[in-house]
């Protein structure tokens, strides 16, 4: 089943906010994208609950956290080719927004939301499953989101590939601090993430080299 969305809105999701502000201000995806994080959490958390009623709260929402990561929703950006479609502004273009994975994952969050808006929960619902089925069938994925620094150790050092380390820098005023980490592996750069602290920064970028390595040696 396809989802019908309607051509104004898809292009609302596909406009980031760098392509907005150079364009007069026009409207972009951010509205979206808080919708869509809302009914991709709803829909997983049901189908886990539904799909496997052996697992308590904690084990619940490890897998939960996984799926709806921005590390996850990048993956599945990628995996769509999405990142080609974006609406971006000169400065995201030229240091590579089409790849950054927060920028990929809130697009797929604003795609889901448009998907709502335009065909209805159970459409937006289904798109949502469809979406993240893929990394269902990746079970060292839970592990690896569990303790993405040490699984990332463990990959980097069966890849020969030395031990991973973090350069971390902040930005934004004292009481609502945003981090951002680069994990390099010998000179480098295997990925970054962001977070509101160093360490879920650090953990963010973990997770995305992890599967980046995962990738390449399958």
């Amino acid at each position: 089943m396809t989802v019908d969305i309607s051509p104004q809105l898809l292009e609302l999701a596909l406009t980031h906010r760098s392509f907005a502000y150079e364009n007069g201000g026009i409207p972009h995806n951010e509205r979206l994208e808080f919708l869509g994080d809302s009914i991709l959490g709803q829909a997983v958390t049901v189908m886990l609950y539904t799909e496997h009623p052996m697992l308590d709260e904690g084990d619940l929402a490890k897998r939960r956290a996984s799926l709806v990561s921005s590390t996850a929703l990048a993956e599945v950006a990628r995996s769509i080719g999405l990142g080609r479609h974006l609406r971006l502004g000169r400065g995201e273009e030229l240091t590579g927004g089409r790849d950054k994975s927060s920028i990929l994952a809130d697009t797929v969050e604003a795609v889901i939301g448009a998907a709502y808006i335009s065909a209805g929960a159970d459409a937006a619902t289904g798109l949502v499953l469809r979406l993240i089925e893929p990394l269902l069938g990746d079970p060292e994925r839970f592990g690896a989101s569990m303790d993405p620094k040490t699984a990332l150790q463990e990959i980097a050092a069966k890849l020969g590939r030395g031990v991973p380390r973090y350069v971390i820098t902040d930005s934004g005023p004292d009481h609502s601090k945003r981090f951002h980490a680069d994990v390099l592996l010998g000179d480098t750069l295997a990925a970054s993430g962001a977070g509101s602290s160093k360490k879920q920064a650090e953990m963010a970028a973990a997770l995305d080299a992890w599967t980046r390595l995962s990738a390449a040696v399958r």
